[in-house]
């Protein structure tokens, strides 16, 4: 078995002019620098997934749904990077959630969430709770970017080097990581069902 571990790492706003990308760019890089990590960076904006989830039972999923859910399937841990909107997280992410159950099951999911002064952690406290409902285990470290327009360095790159936000990337990675692997080989020596 590769002991290395698949993170994917989901961009969950579509917004035209979101800031996503670039934050899941630095956690994916830091991610990157590690041996132990392979990272597959999931952008639901160019995913193509439905806005109406499928109503009867045994329809087939629609192609852009096919398509996403072997990357899902295949992680061992996710990383939801997120904004908040209104004191919570973006439709099109509850969407891409809903369309998914089993490759969501008995692994760990860390989120990424940025935003005014509460830095999205009211997008991230919901979240946690339907990816509980999911069978999946929500960790307790977090990166949480609160008026993360300030962290742009004077050359325009971001975030400064100096930003906390590096060491919590760290330590949530090692978290996610631990998590990771105690969860894979639960799932090897006894198979969830929920």
């Amino acid at each position: 078995m590769d002991e290395r571990l698949r993170v994917a790492i989901i961009i969950g706003s579509t917004r035209d002019g979101r800031f996503g990308p670039t934050v899941a760019e630095w956690f994916a890089a830091k991610a990157r620098r590690r041996e132990d990590l392979e990272v597959d960076v999931v952008d639901l904006a160019e995913a193509g997934l439905p806005d109406t989830l499928s109503g009867e039972e045994g329809t087939p999923a629609p192609a852009p749904v096919r398509v996403l859910a072997p990357r899902l399937a295949a992680a061992d841990a996710f990383a939801v990077v997120t904004p908040e909107y209104n004191r919570s997280f973006p439709a099109p992410l509850k969407t891409a959630i809903d369309w998914y159950y089993e490759e969501w099951q008995a692994k760990p999911v860390t989120f990424v969430s940025y935003g005014r002064e509460s830095g999205g952690r009211y997008a991230t406290d919901h979240l946690r709770q339907v990816f509980t409902e999911l069978h999946a285990v929500a960790i307790r470290e977090t990166v949480s970017l609160p008026c993360y327009w300030d962290l742009f360095a004077a050359d325009g790159s971001w975030p400064k080097a100096t930003a906390t936000c590096n060491a919590t990337a760290r330590i949530t990675l090692d978290r996610l990581t631990w998590w990771a692997h105690a969860l894979r080989e639960a799932r090897i020596r006894r198979p969830y069902k929920a």
